[in-house]
């Protein structure tokens, strides 16, 4: 648990919606962490990206925040550690400099993608691969809930480590006390 021992229960009261949800990875889920209610909390952002803080490999050159729900966190970050964001983009856009990612050059340079919610990892994987590809060094994913089944590594297949500031056993544990 983070040492925020009451960050738990405010995001799951603000962020848990139910119903039915469609994910990116197009599986369907009854429940859904709509962390742009967080994210339009000041106060809530900036605890998540305090926990954030001791999680970042001390390596760290730059901060990728992923397009979208990623971008608030980095740069939350970004100015808690005077470490330089990048903003990556779901793909290149196609006028000006066509560039994936905006910021600071990438190539050699070791960068933390830091991401809002995870599941299967699929906007995170595609994003490491581009980086990748770009020359960046991507080993290490800081989010702010892995949602994805408790023990498993989504991004094992990329060679990612997932350090999470909360998870779904987390949240799901902090609903049933408060049930």
């Amino acid at each position: 648990m983070t040492s925020d021992a009451t960050l738990a229960a405010d995001i799951d009261a603000i962020c848990r919606l139910t119903g039915e949800f469609t994910l990116r990875s197009g599986q369907v889920a009854t429940e859904y962490f709509d962390k742009y209610l967080f994210e339009a909390q000041p106060q809530l952002l900036t605890r998540v990206a305090a926990q954030m803080l001791p999680l970042l490999p001390q390596d760290t050159e730059l901060l990728g925040g992923l397009e979208l729900g990623g971008i608030p966190i980095a740069t939350m970050v970004s100015s808690h550690t005077g470490t330089p964001a990048l903003f990556v983009r779901k793909k290149a856009k196609e006028y000006g400099t066509c560039k994936l990612a905006e910021g600071p050059d990438v190539a050699g340079r070791r960068v933390t993608i830091i991401e809002d919610v995870i599941t299967t990892g699929g906007a995170v994987r595609d994003a490491t691969n581009a980086l990748r590809e770009a020359g960046a060094i991507v080993e290490v994913v800081v989010c702010a809930i892995d949602r994805s089944p408790e023990g498993s590594n989504p991004l094992a297949d990329v060679g990612l480590e997932v350090r999470a500031v909360l998870t779904k056993a987390q949240l799901d544990e902090v609903r049933a006390q408060a049930g």
